[in-house]
């Protein structure tokens, strides 16, 4: 991955979210077409059921990471972070029912297709950071309106 042009701003600022719902602690490498993020999985995690979160939330990993990526290059533009909505992704696999206590997870994105309407189409893979295995994989479909406010106005 080529290296930052700007420090990467905490994961807050990259994201329009707020907590609890922020899912990824950091952003650890960020380039023109890629981002890379970490996850630790802990007891306090949002939709820890004891044990670990299931698989099925590696998706909204790979979807955070790709807000990440966007908020990021927002900002080296001047502009502020804007939503984005997770249209669904094409063969989301995954090696693990669920991602175990303690784990530390990567997360990295690759941008395949943005196109000037704000649709887009990244390949995504989340990694176990201590054995570098991969646990799940997908191509995640994304839309950035131009106008969020005036895009969720229209759809009401």
């Amino acid at each position: 991955m080529a290296p930052q042009t700007v420090a990467i701003p905490p994961v807050e600022q990259l994201l329009p979210h707020a907590a609890p719902m922020i899912l990824i602690d950091r952003v650890n490498a960020v380039s023109e077409e890629a981002l890379e993020a970490e996850v630790e999985i802990r007891p306090g995690s949002l939709f820890h059921d004891g044990a670990g979160v299931g698989a099925w939330v590696g998706i909204e990993y790979m979807a955070q990471a790709i807000a990440a990526w966007a908020g990021y290059h927002a900002l080296l533009r001047g502009e502020t972070v804007k939503i984005g909505f997770l249209l669904g992704s094409r063969r989301y696999a995954c090696a693990v029912p669920e991602f175990a206590t303690g784990s530390r997870l990567k997360v990295a994105v690759k941008l395949l297709l943005q196109a000037e309407n704000g649709l887009g189409s990244f390949e995504c893979a989340i990694s176990d950071l201590s054995t570098q295995q991969e646990l799940a994989q997908a191509t995640v479909s994304v839309f950035q309106p131009h106008d969020a406010t005036q895009y969720q106005e229209g759809m009401a």
